[in-house]
């Protein structure tokens, strides 16, 4: 059961937009959250500048070196900040066995794509949409859905259709997609707030 406000933890790899859309809608008041933490695997990522500017505590917790080290501080930082969901935010590393058994089902990612037909090991960013129009399919989406150990493979928790327009192209059907994940990133967790989506266990 969602509680409000909902106590939100981020992992972040770069820029960390879904972060920043967030972020906006709890200081703007229109979403019943507390930012509790912003990780990263990347020292330079921006994600951790805005985390500073806006007082949101933040961490480096590099996952390359030992894999199961960083999943056991992940873990433990995200408990300790009592984090009750986890929002990824262009977050490049698969989560390890600990985390994803101490937030099974509290772990959210938004995909450019429709799932599972555009999902997958290796389908993320430019990849995705390029399939789509490969494809030749008539319709895109942006896709929340939970994270469990295979990739995109979670339960589906909100999906938004974006039509494909005459002459679209990867860069183009990219930049549409883009634009559209924030926001509704924002959506879904106040409907989630609002009891309107329940996730499951």
């Amino acid at each position: 059961m969602i509680v409000s406000p909902l106590r939100l933890g981020f992992l972040a790899s770069r820029n960390g937009s879904s972060l920043r859309a967030i972020v906006a809608a709890i200081e703007s008041g229109s979403l019943a959250a507390e930012a509790r933490l912003v990780v990263s695997n990347n020292r330079a990522a921006q994600a951790l500048v805005f985390a500073q500017d806006h007082g949101v505590p933040a961490e480096v917790i590099a996952t390359q070196a030992d894999s199961d080290a960083a999943d056991a501080r992940l873990c433990a930082a995200l408990q300790a900040a009592e984090v009750e969901l986890v929002v990824l935010s262009g977050y490049l590393r698969r989560l390890g066995p600990r985390t994803l058994n101490a937030y099974r089902n509290r772990v959210l990612n938004i995909h450019p794509g429709p799932l599972p037909r555009f999902g997958g090991e290796g389908m993320y960013g430019r990849r995705v949409h390029e399939a789509v129009i490969a494809a030749g399919a008539a319709e895109s989406g942006v896709t929340i859905h939970l994270v469990d150990e295979i990739y995109d493979n979670g339960p589906l928790i909100a999906a938004r259709a974006v039509p494909l327009e005459p002459g679209e192209t990867a860069d183009s059907l990219e930049a549409r997609v883009t634009d559209l994940e924030p926001g509704f990133f924002v959506e879904t967790l106040q409907r989630l707030v609002k009891g309107e989506l329940v996730l499951p266990g």
